[in-house]
This record gives structure tokens, C-alpha cells and sequence, in this order.
């Protein structure tokens, strides 16, 4: 059986993904792109994307990553629906990467981008996951605009939890903040700034029972933990900030990660402790997270994808 050879292989297929097979393809490298379990990425549960530079009406989430892969496949992306199972990087700089598709296909690659990225926590409870997109979101900064003026609600205690209460309070009338413990895990510094908005309800020993509503977001049902006294709050929109993990998985013991799973890039480049794999997106980035930032750091990966072909030779 005859092992298929590529050039550049692109692991996953969100804004970065796409954005690195635009790039590469352009750049003739011969991009061959394997989806992964959730092609489009998390984009693909967010209606409306309002803060993409070129869209000034907007656009909804998975039209823009059809676009994207549309755009890829233009200039002679090979997408194909797939899933990389296994991964065996080769140490020396020129050797070949070998990756198992779907547990039954192998493929060589010359070089590899990785964009696998990185999948939001939620609480798990079937009437949040139901209003997933209408309501309730995992990313304030991407649809909090959506609920001016409005009162929501948040569930975390750490700094992205502090941080994102604190940049709806900007934009709501009223945030409720539910931790579960008697104390945040946020800095010190980020507690202040919670502490000192007017406007933000912290709660204590409170956790979600459920998130009402059918179609979109009406209202929550919480508990304190010390008490065991329930209450309903009137919100329109529901932010979960318990924390992203980076889907990296299948690269542990081979690619150097902090220690939360995020793959660690060298410098401002997006090159990894393999030579010839690159990082790019939510994979690499727990700071920002956002589809315009991983869409720079694809075309980062591209372009030291390129550079690295020519230093070996191709």
C-alpha cells in the first residue's frame, strides 16, 4: 500500500486552519486540510460574527467559515472531511511526519499546521446546552455587544470570569457574577476591579440549576450551595467563563505545552520544539481567542511553513 505524500498538512479547520490553507495554497505548497470532529470550529455555534474586519453588517458564524473554506479551496486547498488519530513527528529538521486519518489511513508529511483549537467549558447541564447560541455564550468579548443594555449573568471565578464581568458591566445594565466557592480565584487586582463596578451583583456559594427559555434565553435558576435556598433571575443572556481546553490531545509527549495543554510556539513565530510543525489559533493562544487573531497566527504558520520548505530544500 502506497503512503500518500503531502507537502503541508493543515490539522483542523477554523479560522486559522483556513487562513494557513489560503495562504499556503497560495504559496504552492499543495495544502491537504482534514476538518476534524467539528469542521468551521467554534465559530460554527456563534450566529452572528460582528467584529471581523470586511463584514460591516455582519455575518452569521458558519456562512463565514463556508466562505473561508470556499476561499481555500480556490486557489487548490484539498479539504477533506477527516480526523487525525494518531501523530508521529520525526525529530530531525527535512525528515517526513507520519499521521494516521479516521484510526485507518496514514499520511506523510513534509510539514504540518496545527489548528486544532480549543473547545469551551460549559456546566454540562442540558437546558444551557439547548440555548447554545441563543443566549447563552462562552465568549462575552464575541456577544456581549448583543445584550446592550440588557442584565446577564456570568458563571466563573477566575480572571477570565473578572475580566469578562467586568467588560459587559460596560456594555449591560446589570451582570450578576456566580461563583461557586466563597472566594474567586481571581487575582486580587481583577477582584478589585469587579468589586468596584457598581453594576455587577457578585454572588457567592451560588451555582446554575438551569438556564429557562425555549428558544432563547429568559431567565436562570440558581441555589446557594450554603444555604440550599433557590431563587430566579431575570437575564436575557447567560456567558459561562469556567475556562478552554486546548484540543491537544494527541500531541502530548511530543510537542512542548504549558501546563493547561496549550502548545507552546518559540518567539513570535509559530514554530514548535518539532521542526516543521507550527502551531496556530486557539491551540497556541489562551490570551485573546478571538477568529481574527487565529486567523493571523494561520498566515503566520503558512508563511514559516514556506520558509521552512525552502531551508530544507523544496
Amino acid at each position: 500500500m502506497s503512503i500518500e505524500k503531502i507537502k503541508t498538512l493543515i490539522i483542523g479547520s477554523g479560522p486559522a486552519g483556513y487562513t494557513a490553507a489560503i495562504y499556503a495554497s497560495r504559496a504552492d505548497l499543495k495544502p491537504v486540510l482534514y476538518t476534524g470532529m467539528e469542521p468551521g470550529g467554534q465559530l460554527t455555534t456563534t450566529t452572528d460574527v460582528d467584529n471581523f474586519p470586511g463584514y460591516p453588517n455582519g455575518i452569521d458564524g458558519p456562512k463565514m467559515m463556508e466562505e473561508l473554506k470556499a476561499q481555500s479551496e480556490r486557489f487548490g486547498t484539498d479539504v477533506r472531511i477527516g480526523e487525525a488519530t494518531n501523530v508521529k513527528f520525526a525529530a530531525s529538521q527535512g525528515e517526513l511526519h507520519e499521521v494516521t486519518i479516521d484510526n485507518t489511513k496514514v499520511v506523510h508529511a513534509k510539514t504540518i499546521i496545527i489548528s486544532t483549537g480549543a473547545s469551551a467549558k460549559y456546566l454540562g447541564l442540558e437546558s444551557e446546552q439547548k440555548l447554545i447560541g441563543g443566549g447563552v455564550s462562552a465568549c462575552a468579548v464575541c456577544d456581549g455587544f448583543f445584550y446592550k443594555g440588557q442584565e446577564v449573568a456570568i458563571v466563573g471565578g477566575g480572571d477570565t470570569a473578572a475580566e469578562e464581568a467586568t467588560y459587559l458591566s460596560n456594555i449591560c445594565s446589570k451582570v450578576t457574577m456566580l461563583v461557586r466557592r466563597d472566594e474567586m480565584r481571581a487575582s486580587k487586582a481583577m477582584q478589585h476591579r469587579v468589586n468596584s463596578k457598581e453594576n455587577i451583583d457578585l454572588r457567592y456559594n451560588t451555582e446554575v440549576v438551569e438556564v429557562l427559555g425555549n428558544n432563547v434565553v429568559e431567565g436562570l435558576k440558581i441555589i446557594n450551595n450554603k444555604t440550599q435556598k433557590t431563587e430566579s433571575l431575570n437575564i436575557t443572556g447567560f456567558f459561562v467563563a469556567i475556562g478552554h481546553k486546548p484540543n491537544t490531545e494527541l500531541f502530548k509527549g511530543q510537542l512542548d505545552m504549558d501546563e493547561t495543554g496549550y502548545i507552546i510556539t518559540k518567539g513570535k513565530t509559530t514554530k514548535t520544539n518539532i521542526p516543521g510543525v507550527f502551531a496556530s489559533g486557539d491551540v497556541q493562544d489562551k490570551e485573546y481567542r478571538q477568529a481574527v487573531t487565529a486567523a493571523g497566527t494561520g498566515c503566520m504558520a503558512a508563511l514559516d511553513a514556506e520558509r521552512y520548505l525552502a531551508s530544507v530544500g523544496e
